[in-house]
């Protein structure tokens, strides 16, 4: 036992070391980095806010708009978005400087690490100039008093001390700042592609492939992963066979990016969110740089595991199911239905990637949940499919997916039931 406290207390020394150290070289590098001192562009920072999303998790739902208190699940509990106003409880008194530590250190006004659930490898990225009017925008926004609310955290991160002590140590592992650096082997519009896609966008906030500390390797890691206490899979970028786009036409991609629909193709879910408030925004030029960049990411096929073994009952249970209640707007064969003007109103299920990905994460929170592509100004009218969640049991749930995922040219193995309570479980625990 004295070996085990001994060796506790050397654990968190090194901790303590580790996290006083970067805090203190971050104070440093931020001290030596000159203000920026040109005009600032207010309707810039609204394109910039926009294109970032920061209200979509700086809002809570019923809440005043970036007044914070949305809940934001982690592997470590629940962390609440701060107010982004220019009121006591927020941003008020903040400089442009302070702001700038925030995004590119990850440190708020008072010294303190932000939480990691804050995507800091992604805002590090992020130009000072860039930080400076988004700043400003967010300065002449309404102020709203809203206090901030707690973090509800597990051991060791529910403590300040604790808090800071895991939150250095991650960074040790997982963070190094630094302003985007263009690549010389690409051209302009690639990099801005990159530049926003890899900053203020944050795709690799859902997108990167994570390990049990919540780490991952960088901006640019898109190797997908089941987001924590949501119950959804963002597939990986790299896999034309889940969501990597490198052989969709630009046209495509551009006017889903935009629009959320296209060509068969519906954002769903957390994308849908994603779409409406982040992607839909792009100017012309900004949209043309980031499908550019988007589709020349290296394909590399994503893990799969091992299908189960088939069950001809649930597959006949599952082939019933689908007869019941979705081939009505599906189709018999899956081949979907157009609308009176000859739009694919209803998407085929026959070659549809979500049915088919390695995960089924996706597909089981589909038909709980409802089908709610976003309404953008070039789709306003979306069709939308109901929430089965309290008509479909575990097992009812696990046969129609099965069928899903091994019928039109699937072969992507069945579901069983203990999967299906596995995800509600992870989503239910946040």
């Amino acid at each position: 036992m004295r070996r085990l406290a001994v060796g506790l207390l050397l654990l968190v020394a090194l901790a303590a070391a580790i996290g006083f150290g970067l805090l203190a070289w971050q104070r440093n590098l931020s001290d030596a980095t000159p203000p920026f001192t040109a005009p600032v562009d207010l309707q810039r920072g609204a394109y910039l806010a926009a294109v970032g999303n920061c209200a979509g998790c700086h809002t809570a739902r019923g809440g005043e708009r970036l007044a914070g208190g949305r809940p934001i699940p982690t592997p470590f509990g629940t962390v609440f978005s701060s107010n982004l106003t220019p009121h006591a409880t927020g941003l008020a008194g903040w400089s442009a400087d302070d702001f700038w530590r925030a995004l590119h250190f990850g440190q708020g006004r008072d010294g303190r690490l932000l939480t990691p659930a804050h995507p800091i490898t992604n805002t590090t990225r992020v130009t000072r100039s860039d930080a400076d009017a988004l700043h400003a925008w967010l300065q002449a926004r309404p102020p709203v008093d809203a206090p901030r609310r707690g973090h509800e955290l597990r051991w060791p991160m529910n403590s300040e001390l604790g808090s800071q002590l895991a939150i250095a140590a991650w960074r040790a592992l997982y963070f190094k700042p630094g302003v985007y650096q263009p690549d010389t082997g690409h051209d302009a519009a690639w990099n801005r592609g990159a530049y926003l896609s890899q900053g203020l966008a944050h795709c690799s906030a859902c997108h990167a492939g994570r390990n049990a500390l919540g780490g991952d390797s960088g901006a640019a890691d898109f190797r997908g992963g089941l987001l924590a206490g949501l119950g959804w899979q963002a597939p990986s970028l790299h896999d034309p066979t889940e969501a990597g786009v490198q052989r969709w036409p630009d046209a495509t991609l551009q006017r889903w990016l935009r629009d959320g629909h296209a060509e068969g193709h519906s954002a769903q879910g957390p994308m849908a969110e994603v779409v409406l408030g982040s992607t839909a925004a792009l100017d012309d030029a900004d949209l043309a740089a980031v499908s550019g960049y988007l589709r020349s990411l290296p394909e590399q096929p994503a893990a799969r595991p091992e299908a189960a073994q088939p069950d001809p009952r649930r597959r006949e249970r599952g082939a019933g199911l689908y007869r019941e209640h979705c081939a009505a707007c599906h189709g018999a064969q899956g081949e979907g239905r157009r609308d009176e003007a000859g739009t694919l109103a209803y998407p085929a299920l026959a070659g549809s990637r979500m049915v088919a990905q390695a995960s089924a994460a996706n597909l089981i929170r589909v038909i709980e949940r409802g089908g709610f592509g976003p309404a953008t100004p070039g789709h306003p009218r979306p069709y939308g499919m109901p929430p089965f969640a309290g008509v479909l049991s575990a097992d009812d749930l696990a046969a129609l997916a099965s069928h899903l995922r091994t019928s039109f040219g699937h072969r992507a193995g069945e579901v069983d039931a203990v999967e299906v309570l596995r995800l509600r479980a992870a989503a239910a625990a946040h």
